[in-house]
């Protein structure tokens, strides 16, 4: 259970002012001493991040904040900053507070939680030393606000928190989407394309590939799993074809001419886009690509942080791919800066996304849905086209319709948005 990626656990961020007891309560939840506890304001300057299980409930992530007024110089705008961008990937907050000093800041940084869809419960801390008001308590029950008054020191209200992280947390985490297996009928056939390339990880499959057998599994699938150059005996030798063939993106233009027209074929970046974010929504993004208004900025984003590789999907392939479409759809050759291609890392996520013509996101297999979905919201928000690597890679393959195909409402959003954009000439 503590393998458990972090973009598969509920995620749990502790939010208030300074010396309010977070870090406390943090360590106290966890029963570990994880953040560093002081009395002078301010200690914690980065988030802390601790992954456990809560029974009942399965693999959480608890992250500690620095205090949201902090008024350090240029330090304090920076690390509210970062406590800030925890909000964007939160499934559950707790508004920390003294027990007596709820107020305001409080209710605005509940207000700001619940408008971005994260479960919320009031903590009123050091009850050992404070006592909250009864009218306050009456108010969160009028609004049915859960609350809990806890002290960090003693021990106490730490079970009650667990108690409502198991009733209050997402539908959706407790009832997972399906990656690929709401697609199937039972004991059908799946053949996984897993290219061995420079970017997979050596001695291992990538995160998209596990999920992917597994839930195939789960549905009491068939699954083979084989690398590219085993993709036609594979299917030569099998008695009946395979009701899906996936793929990694990347070899999108190897694998299609190998799988007959007959045999649906996606790929793994796809479904994670069905499963994190919103596939239809990815495939009209991918009609501005084909459009003809130019197309000049283009965010990347990606997930993970790691070392750019030689051929680099989000620096390399994708950049390529695109001014070579463009390039045929122009009727010219494309200079090489005339498309700015901007790339993101981790958790960064620029805040003036109406600058850019669009964004790429990849699979976001290292983050939760909420993150993901939050980001596709600023996106939309800003009238700016998200799509995904893995549907950017079949438009520049030439096979967008037939990666699309197995899920019908994505494909009708592409053909809407495709329509949309030619009537803008």
């Amino acid at each position: 259970m503590l393998k458990t990626p972090k973009g598969l656990r509920l995620q749990i961020g502790f939010f208030g002012k300074r010396n309010a007891g977070k870090s406390s309560l943090f360590n106290a939840f966890a029963n570990q001493e994880v953040s560093i506890v002081s009395p002078v304001a301010g200690t914690t300057a980065d988030p802390v991040e601790k992954a456990m299980e809560v029974h009942s409930l399965g693999p959480v992530l608890l992250i500690d904040t620095a205090g949201l007024d902090d008024d350090a110089f240029l330090i304090g705008d920076l690390r509210q900053e970062k406590s800030r961008k925890v909000m964007d990937r939160l499934d559950m907050a707790f508004v920390i507070a003294q027990a007596d000093q709820w107020g305001k800041f409080e209710e605005e940084l509940v207000k700001e939680l619940l408008n971005r869809k994260a479960g919320v419960i009031a903590v009123l801390n050091k009850v050992d030393l404070f006592s909250p008001q009864e009218e306050l308590l009456e108010d969160f029950r009028k609004r049915q606000l859960p609350y809990a008054c806890t002290s960090a020191t003693k021990k106490l209200g730490i079970s009650l928190l667990r108690e409502y992280l198991v009733k209050y947390a997402p539908e959706e985490y407790l009832d997972s989407p399906r990656m690929v297996g709401d697609i199937l009928e039972e004991n059908e056939h799946v053949v996984l394309v897993t290219p061995m390339d420079i970017e997979a990880p050596k001695g291992r499959l990538i995160m998209p590939q596990v999920q992917a057998i597994r839930d195939i599994l789960d549905k009491n699938c068939c699954v083979t799993a084989v690398k590219t150059d085993m993709l036609a005996k594979v299917l030569d030798n099998l008695k009946e074809p395979p009701s899906l063939v996936i793929t990694d993106s990347q070899a999108f233009r190897e694998v299609a001419p190998v799988v007959p027209e007959n045999i649906p074929l996606t790929s793994f970046s796809i479904l994670m886009a069905k499963l994190k974010g919103d596939l239809p929504l990815c495939a009209a993004g991918a009609a501005r690509i084909l459009a003809e208004k130019p197309l000049k900025n283009v965010l990347v984003a990606e997930a993970c942080s790691h070392h750019p590789l030689q051929e680099d999907i989000g620096r390399v392939k994708i950049p390529a791919g695109i001014r070579k479409l463009r390039s045929k759809l122009e009727k010219r050759e494309l200079d090489a800066h005339e498309i700015v291609f901007t790339h993101v890392q981790g958790h960064d996520y620029p805040e003036e996304i109406e600058k850019y013509d669009l964004v790429i996101h990849c699979g976001a297999c290292t983050f939760n849905a909420r993150e993901m979905r939050t980001r596709i919201l600023r996106a939309a928000e800003k009238n700016v086209p998200f799509t995904n690597y893995g549907v950017v890679l079949a438009c520049c393959a030439g096979i967008l319709e037939r990666a699309l195909s197995p899920f019908p409402a994505a494909l009708e959003a592409f053909y809407r948005e495709a329509k949309k954009e030619a009537g803008k000439k």
